[in-house]
């Protein structure tokens, strides 16, 4: 079972990579279940966070305020590609020891946030578009553990919204989505 941040990376990444190749044109102004999100604007979140996130691992500076729009001709190679490169940049041996010195945070904990962002919003994506996606195992017990550990501070930032309530015996994706504020049985 992989336990390490470029492991788990290297699993979850492929997953959310072929729900955003099947992406079409017309779906891109669905909604999500991000209620500020349409798809369009998910997806250009999503291909930040891989491209952020590869910076982060080399505890580079990242400028999320930027918002450049990623959907020009070949955006669904490109994110493959740039997925390819955050799974790559987690694997130097370096990139999960120390601190970030742009968030203060364990580097370990950084990748986990990155791996929880890939995870969610490609449940998201799928959600939105009508395709199946079902993370691996051990990468949903690591977003739990990522919950755990920073679930307070990510609600009070506004990176997750409220736990939702779910039914007992419900999947452990349906309640890591709930714990990351999302509605597992969300329909468009």
């Amino acid at each position: 079972m992989a336990t390490k941040t470029s492991d788990l990376l290297a699993v979850a990444a492929p997953r959310t990579v072929s729900v955003v190749r099947a992406i079409t044109d017309d779906q891109l102004d669905l909604p999500t279940p991000c209620p500020d999100y349409r798809v369009r604007d998910l997806t250009n979140h999503l291909y930040d966070v891989v491209v952020n996130f590869q910076a982060l691992a080399a505890r580079q500076a990242v400028d999320w305020s930027a918002k450049p729009d990623h959907l020009t001709p070949g955006w669904r190679d490109g994110f493959a590609t740039e997925a390819g490169r955050l799974v790559e940049a987690w694997a130097d041996p370096t990139a999960e020891e120390g601190v970030s010195p742009g968030m203060g945070l364990p580097q370990a904990t950084v990748g986990l946030m990155g791996l929880i962002d890939l995870v969610v919003h490609g449940w998201d994506l799928a959600r939105a578009t009508g395709r199946p996606y079902e993370p691996a195992p051990e990468v949903v017990a690591a977003g739990h553990r990522f919950i755990d550990e920073m679930g307070p501070m990510a609600r009070q930032m506004g990176a997750f919204g409220p736990e939702v309530a779910v039914a007992p015996g419900c999947t452990e994706l349906d309640r890591l989505l709930a714990r990351a504020g999302r509605d597992p049985s969300w329909v468009a």
